[in-house]
């Protein structure tokens, strides 16, 4: 069954009514020590308002921007902005085995129009077969084992976005030929890893490209990633940095143009890779990945 298109998850609204109450203060020409003072409150208060670190209430928000003089229908809209950000994100459910970094990312991947994704050493997440999700999480998990099921289900969840109706977002996945070759759980659940990635390289929202083993070495080659970008042009593109396992250990939304940690070096980097990934070159490799994997014998683990 087809999944429906939801609304932006609270995260975003959070983020984006945290820039514009950043974006408020500097139009009034205010400092966070003229506003503390002003709203009798601590600095530390104001700091964690800005940067999203908590929930600010509509009766404080009112009084902070009539402060700012702000025209009353745009208070009204972030008012409710603000109530949005306060609803419960659907990931939350796994707040038990997964970190708030990274049910934070879900929210902001499940709400972009583009999501572009580099994995160099396994299938990235979203293009997971179960039993391939199951072997990488065991893996990850093997001293908490009681947590893999949960994982495994959040891994199958996530995927809903590929393809939920209408298809409004995008997905470009591109991934080194070790991500492809790596026997994850053996060759049976390789093969059907394999196969389930030729099927979804054919819906027509997603792309995946291969970086051959011939093209050497190249930028970032080690670090996985992924680049979101949102419907919204207010909403700036963020740039999260992914362990092969699924954890979320950085994100950058702020860096410099050619920062070589932010988000518009990588999507400068995302965008060689492609030159060097041909998508009409996936299939034959696909092909070859398979043709080793049927010459091995069953049952065999990796």
């Amino acid at each position: 069954m087809l999944n429906q298109t939801p609304g932006p998850d609270p995260s975003v609204h959070k983020r984006r009514l945290k820039n514009e109450l950043r974006k408020a203060r500097e139009r009034a020409a205010k400092t966070q020590r003229d506003v503390a003072l002003a709203m009798d409150w601590s600095s530390s208060k104001l700091i964690r308002i800005e940067t999203g670190a908590v929930n600010i209430s509509t009766n404080d928000l009112r009084a902070l921007l009539n402060l700012y003089e702000m025209p009353p229908d745009r208070i009204i809209g972030l008012v409710e902005l603000a109530r949005a950000a306060r609803e419960v994100p659907r990931w939350n459910i796994y707040r038990d085995v997964a970190s708030p970094a990274f049910i934070a990312f879900l929210g902001y991947e499940s709400s972009a129009k583009i999501v572009r994704s580099f994995e160099p050493l396994l299938v990235p997440g979203l293009l997971q077969t179960e039993e391939y999700a199951r072997a990488v999480i065991g893996v990850a998990e093997a001293d908490n084992p009681q947590r893999i099921d949960a994982l495994v289900d959040l891994r199958v969840q996530r995927q809903e976005i590929l393809t939920r109706q209408p298809s409004t977002a995008q997905f470009h996945f591109i991934l080194d030929e070790a991500a492809i070759r790596r026997r994850v759980g053996g060759p049976d659940v390789m093969r059907r890893q394999l196969l389930q990635l030729r099927e979804v390289a054919e819906y027509p929202n997603v792309t995946v490209r291969v970086v051959p083993f011939a093209a050497g070495m190249y930028p970032r080659l080690q670090v996985p990633y992924v680049l979101l970008e949102f419907p919204d042009d207010e909403d700036e593109d963020m740039l999260f940095l992914e362990h092969p396992f699924g954890q979320v250990s950085l994100i950058r939304e702020d860096s410099p143009q050619w920062d070589s940690s932010g988000p518009a070096y990588h999507l400068g980097i995302f965008w060689q890779l492609e030159q060097i990934a041909r998508k009409e070159e996936f299939a034959p490799m696909l092909d070859g990945a398979l043709s080793v994997l049927d010459r091995a014998p069953s049952n065999r683990s990796a």
